[in-house]
């Protein structure tokens, strides 16, 4: 990290500790994170994913708890792709890492037609990986760096396009129930972590995947909601409270709330309701 002014090592720790608490919230909410875990930290490269690093490591010399951390990135043999960026950082740091070597690029580049997106299949092949690692290596949580604004994003992606009022969750149990999904930045603003890594000087490595394809459905979620937070500030963190106070009974979703045994309901509690208004009548009559 190179060398700052007093101005902003104040703003630094001030962006690290608002972070730390989002983060702090998040695992303790969530029950994330839990003595003995060996937590296995999806490092990408890019901006959010050094910032969960960055953060878990902090929080690992001061939790109550113990647990450790391994640093794993998986190296998709993208062209270009920087290889000794990686390990030199994270040897700077003496953080515990892995990099698995898995040439997923030319399977994505073979079947995805040009121009197409590339997102579906390149993060099914990823996350199979990724997965089976972690089996492999005895990993009890998968810390994905996911923050608020990606799950307000997916929210949008799935209403719009999908019919579906559906998100990230914080924490995930996978489909075949051997892996566990943590998402520690759930709280943190897409703003604070950009700032952050901007002044931890982080060695952004971009993806040159998918990385230039612009015209994603998601590119115009992220549009559309950082132009909400300009015009409307406090909104987002009002969709995201939204999205952790659902009330069922006042939606649509009849295997969420049994719409069909309403009559049966207020039948009930009007028989009830004459009951103890009998039961009343009898004792004001002994």
């Amino acid at each position: 990290m190179p060398a700052v002014d007093a101005k902003s090592r104040i703003e630094l720790n001030k962006v690290q500790k608002r972070l730390r608490r989002d983060v702090g919230s998040a695992i303790a909410d969530y029950d994330m994170i839990a003595d003995g875990d060996r937590v296995m930290v999806c490092l990408s490269g890019g901006k959010d994913s050094y910032a969960m690093l960055s953060l878990l490591h902090n929080l690992q010399q001061t939790a109550p708890i113990h647990f450790d951390l391994i640093a794993v990135n998986l190296d998709q043999k993208q062209p270009g792709f920087p290889e000794h960026v990686l390990p030199d950082y994270l040897k700077s740091l003496g953080v515990p890492f892995d990099i698995i070597e898995r040439d997923t690029y030319s399977v994505v580049k073979k079947i995805i037609p040009e121009g197409k997106t590339t997102c579906g299949l390149c993060s099914r092949l990823r996350r199979g990986t990724l997965y089976g690692y972690a089996q492999d290596n005895r990993i009890t949580k998968i810390a994905l760096g996911h923050h608020r604004d990606d799950i307000i994003e997916t929210f949008f992606l799935n209403l719009f396009y999908g019919g579906k009022l559906k998100a990230m969750p914080p924490k995930l149990l996978s489909d075949d129930k051997k892996n566990m999904v943590i998402r520690p930045m759930a709280y943190c603003r897409e703003k604070d972590i950009a700032r952050f890594a901007q002044m931890k000087a982080y060695p952004i490595i971009p993806c040159n995947l998918c990385g230039s394809q612009e015209n994603l459905q998601r590119q115009a979620m992220k549009v559309m909601l950082q132009t909400w937070d300009r015009q409307f500030p406090g909104r987002l963190e009002s969709i995201f409270t939204g999205l952790k106070n659902i009330a069922p009974s006042q939606l649509a979703d009849t295997d969420l709330f049994d719409f069909a045994n309403l009559e049966r309901q207020v039948e009930s509690s009007f028989k009830a309701g004459i009951a103890v208004e009998q039961a009343g009548l009898e004792v004001l009559m002994q």
